[in-house]
């Protein structure tokens, strides 16, 4: 080497014992890589058919879909399996077979949020005895706007589930209203009393 010249100087390499990358650089400041702690391992779904996925740090998920109640036809079996594998997933990740809705978040401080709301519900043997005998019962009060009407009411509930096995939500919101209201003579009678709890017990106290 020539007398004046100076060798060039190594770059800046990483302490001893200290994580570095592939091209021998240090890591990011944090020392957070992609696909480490803070990446929550990802998600890994066999078949997404509806619903909301997000995955890495802070991500957000969120279903508002707005359904009719209606179940998915069914997804055809795999060649040569006997259904859909449920994936494997890197460690703290989330794995899922078959996801219809909802949502699914994974990472630090990831959020998932399922705000869904569906029109329809089905419609159990309870609630609909329950219906039946609450008009069975009405021409036991005298005949009114009011009787007729709720009447009416129930005549299209009872159809819409002979027809479908489910109602509407709304349907069953305007039954409860009216017959939880205990100035009304429909709201008097037991089996109107019953008819409440069970569509309580469907919406979840909600409309």
């Amino acid at each position: 080497m020539t007398t004046g010249e100076r060798e060039p100087e190594a770059g800046p390499r990483a302490a001893a014992g200290e994580a570095t990358e592939a091209d021998d650089s240090p890591p990011p400041r944090g020392g957070k890589r992609d696909g480490g702690a803070d990446s929550g391992g990802g998600i890994s779904i066999g078949v997404l058919t509806g619903g909301a996925v997000a995955a890495g740090e802070r991500a957000s998920a969120e279903d508002r879909s707005h359904r009719d109640g209606r179940a998915a036809p069914p997804l055809p079996a795999p060649s040569g399996a006997d259904g859909i594998a449920v994936p494997r997933s890197a460690p703290g990740g989330i794995s899922v077979g078959v996801m219809a809705g909802g949502a699914a978040a994974a990472g630090s401080d990831a959020r998932a949020l399922d705000a869904s709301t569906q029109a329809t519900v089905d419609a159990p043997p309870e609630l609909r005895a329950a219906l039946g005998t609450l008009r069975r019962q009405l021409p036991l009060l005298n005949a009114s706007d009011e009787t007729s009407e709720i009447d009416g009411r129930l005549a299209d509930a009872e159809e819409e589930i002979e027809a479908t096995g489910q109602v509407r939500r709304d349907r069953l919101q305007w039954l409860r209203d009216r017959l939880d209201l205990g100035a009304t003579a429909v709201a008097g009678l037991a089996s109107a009393t019953a008819v409440v709890q069970q569509i309580t017990q469907l919406l979840g106290g909600q409309g």
